[in-house]
């Protein structure tokens, strides 16, 4: 492959089958992809799409059966102890030393890290995070939501070029969740980082990832920013609060082979964003009366949700 000085990833044709030749498992099936400096990624799929699989192959934790990874435009294979030093890790499900502090969990991994300054790093850090209150309560002790916090804190230590961050916000409440958001795409203007994310929360990313790469069963199945994947699904939904004429908006819907649904609050129709004129105009002639009345567009979790139907039908 090209080195490319402004590629953070470039993947090609990588392989993982687990389990003899013949009638083992292949978790990703050759797949090819690359991330550009600056970018953030999202890998995204069903569980048991490969997103794992890949994520442990991009950090040398498992070997490919097949194909090439280059990371800042250098062989993974020849060149893994000084990528590693450049690319950091952070999953939700990661499990600390349970009986250390937060400081010490922090300092342990920038001495292991050869980080310059160990002390101060991990200080600045802590403080980026919001950990001070917790930095002398060991690991046990804290929530899983601080849990997640700590294992962001140790993605930042080494100032990595690449960071690879497995659903960094889980177990985070809103407030905490839009803070980390916050702190990783500042981090990522400020040095040029490049990350690949992944996540089950589709309204994060489509708020933060520049492009997404949807696994099924090991491949690749589409790629494309969150809007363009989103706008791939064509229906819309309108909701409406009916003051009067809940059955005659379902005979409309029937008539039509729109789906509604019709509670006491709120009615809600599904159908392509090119009928909504003719489903307003539908309102007025029928004299269908409603105080309220909200039209959503797609999302990238219509894309999930469809795609994840039809892979299953």
């Amino acid at each position: 492959m090209t080195n490319m000085t402004n590629t953070a990833i470039s993947v090609k044709n990588l392989t993982k089958k687990f389990g003899p030749p013949a009638g083992g498992f292949t978790a990703v099936n050759d797949i090819s992809f690359s991330i550009k400096q600056g970018e953030i990624v999202g890998l995204l799929g069903p569980n048991g799409a490969g997103k794992t699989t890949t994520i442990q192959m991009l950090l040398g934790l498992i070997t490919p059966s097949f194909g090439e990874i280059e990371i800042m435009g250098k062989d993974l294979k020849t060149n893994k102890e000084e990528i590693l030093s450049l690319t950091n890790f952070s999953s939700s499900y990661t499990h600390l030393p349970w009986r250390l502090t937060v400081w010490e969990n922090l300092y342990v991994v920038a001495l292991l890290y050869s980080v310059e300054n160990p002390k101060d790093q991990v200080a600045r850090v802590i403080n980026i995070m919001g950990l001070s209150e917790v930095k002398n309560k060991t690991i046990i002790e804290l929530s899983s939501g601080w849990i997640t916090k700590v294992n962001l804190a140790r993605t930042f230590l080494n100032m990595p070029k690449l960071m690879l961050l497995d659903e960094p916000t889980a177990s985070l409440d809103p407030e905490g969740a839009m803070d980390v958001r916050h702190e990783i795409l500042k981090y990522k203007k400020e040095n040029n980082a490049s990350i690949l994310w992944t996540s089950h929360n589709m309204a994060e990313v489509e708020e933060i990832c520049d492009r997404v790469i949807f696994l099924n069963k090991g491949k690749i199945i589409a790629t494309d920013t969150p809007y363009g994947l989103a706008n791939t699904i064509k229906t819309c939904r309108i909701s409406l609060m009916i003051e009067d004429g809940r059955e005659r908006l379902r005979s409309i819907a029937e008539k039509n082979n729109w789906k509604v649904l019709i509670t006491e609050r709120f009615s809600t129709v599904e159908l392509d964003e090119e009928k909504i004129p003719l489903f307003l105009n539908y309102l007025a002639e029928t004299g269908i009366k409603y105080s309220q009345i909200s039209i959503d567009k797609p999302t990238l979790e219509d894309f999930f949700i469809t795609t994840a139907k039809q892979i299953h039908e």
